[in-house]
């Protein structure tokens, strides 16, 4: 691989899941999708669903945490709040979403959640690892710096 290559980060768009190569050095440049334009790391948990769950998962390089979780879950609108800081703080290191248990029940089953809040943190498109329960955001930051090395 060249250096040129290797220096380039792979980030999905949150509006068309398309792949985009980003210069390392530029991640904090606010970048924008080379296909429909939207900001690409713009701090924002990002709203998945069946269609997109798998695309936007293999098309980023930054590890991608998600936040299984469904409208009607009390904790996991109590934990919205700190999940949505803490992506705004890492969002050029780390890739934030959020899964709708509820009509994506197909994903959800796929990874076994059986309690909600769940959040899977994802490297290279695998679980590298789930914590359950609503979180603060130092809980949260503390649990994600051992994914994000």
């Amino acid at each position: 691989m060249s250096v040129e290559a290797s220096d380039k980060t792979l980030v999905a768009c949150p509006r068309c899941t398309t792949a985009n190569r980003v210069p390392a050095k530029r991640l904090g440049d606010a970048p924008k999708c080379g296909k429909c334009g939207a900001a690409l790391l713009d701090g924002k948990p990002v709203a998945l669903d069946e269609a997109s769950f798998d695309a936007f998962l293999g098309r980023n390089d930054l590890p991608v945490l998600v936040d299984f979780w469904a409208e009607w879950c009390g904790p996991c609108r109590a934990m919205a709040p700190a999940f949505e800081r803490v992506a705004a703080s890492l969002k050029t290191r780390v890739r934030f979403a959020k899964l709708d248990t509820e009509a994506a029940q197909g994903v959800a089953a796929r990874y076994g959640i059986r309690s909600i809040p769940t959040m899977i943190v994802f490297r290279a498109g695998q679980e590298a690892g789930r914590i359950s329960g609503a979180l603060d955001v130092r809980s949260i930051e503390s649990w994600l710096a051992r994914f994000t090395g």
